[in-house]
């Protein structure tokens, strides 16, 4: 397992954000302080996720001291957001989508700081568990 620096910040008018000195470009939000830290595991794994897929390596993990000795990370909360391994291989498919649809997932994928294959696989979690309950 391995354990990154989330910064979670806040502005007066906005949700609690959450971003990851580790990997510029991955970011995630949540309402409440706890759900910015239960987004912020879903979405590093995710990310760290898809950059497997894109047969990428994951960074090693900066330490505290060298990400809060940077001044524009002094405004967030430090948490560390462990990564536990996934199980299983990933499996590339083909699939068939409308293009406009296709369209919509790949503009909330990049938003958030996704790819798109993160994107599909959190959606089909989240709707699987949303059936199963």
């Amino acid at each position: 397992m391995q354990h990154y620096v989330a910064l979670i910040h806040k502005d007066a008018d906005s949700d609690f954000g959450v971003s990851f000195p580790d990997f510029p470009g991955a970011v995630t939000a949540g309402r409440t302080l706890d759900e910015a830290r239960a987004m912020a595991v879903e979405a590093l794994a995710l990310h760290i996720e898809g950059m497997v897929e894109d047969g990428e390596a994951a960074p090693e993990p900066s330490s505290l001291e060298t990400i809060m000795a940077d001044p524009e990370n002094r405004d967030g909360v430090a948490i560390l957001v462990t990564v536990a391994p996934r199980s299983g291989k990933a499996v590339r498919i083909n699939i068939t989508l409308q293009e406009d649809v296709l369209r919509q997932v790949d503009a909330y994928a990049e938003a958030h700081g996704l790819t798109r294959s993160g994107f599909l696989a959190e959606a089909a979690r989240a709707a699987m568990q949303r059936r199963a309950a």
